[in-house]
């Protein structure tokens, strides 16, 4: 378990609430549609977007592009402004801990024909209402069912 993995677990048993970054990797499909990608969770097999706790040094959005990396393959641009906020519980060895999650939109620029996470999830792009239906949590679907992009971030530059 990593340290910040630590630390949320004793907050949690403390009953604060913890906090989670996640990105939703983003592109125009060929209609000229929003797509989204999601992946896998490694161990119920749900599709959700890539998510992981706070990384010591770096930013909210930083610790959001390398999940998208990591779990998902795809690097790009993640946008300033957070798109918004979840909450979902998270199942730990011998609880389930509230946890608040920050979504950061990755513009994404390259996906990588191999990544950290490969052989434990897949990854799908999916139109928004398509990938909504998806989601288990509320919140998430339907953030991502509701998702606009600024026009000037529609077309993602190279970082």
């Amino acid at each position: 378990m990593t340290t910040t993995k630590k630390n949320a677990v004793r907050k949690a048993r403390k009953g604060e609430r913890i906090r989670q970054v996640a990105a939703v990797p983003f592109r125009v499909g060929a209609d000229g549609g929003l797509e989204v990608l999601l992946v896998t969770s490694r161990e119920t097999r749900r599709f959700i977007v890539p998510k992981g706790w706070p990384m010591k040094g770096k930013s909210g959005r930083k610790a959001a592009a390398v999940e998208a990396e990591q779990e998902a393959g795809v690097v790009g641009n993640v946008l300033k402004a957070p798109a918004g906020v979840y909450s979902y519980w998270k199942r730990l060895a011998r609880r389930f801990v509230r946890v608040d999650v920050t979504v950061y939109l990755l513009a994404v620029t390259g996906e990588l024909p191999a990544w950290r996470e490969k052989k434990t999830r897949q990854r799908a792009w999916l139109a928004l209402h398509d990938a909504a239906i998806l989601i288990d949590e509320p919140e998430l679907a339907t953030l991502v069912r509701d998702l606009t992009i600024p026009p000037e971030d529609q077309e993602p530059t190279e970082p």
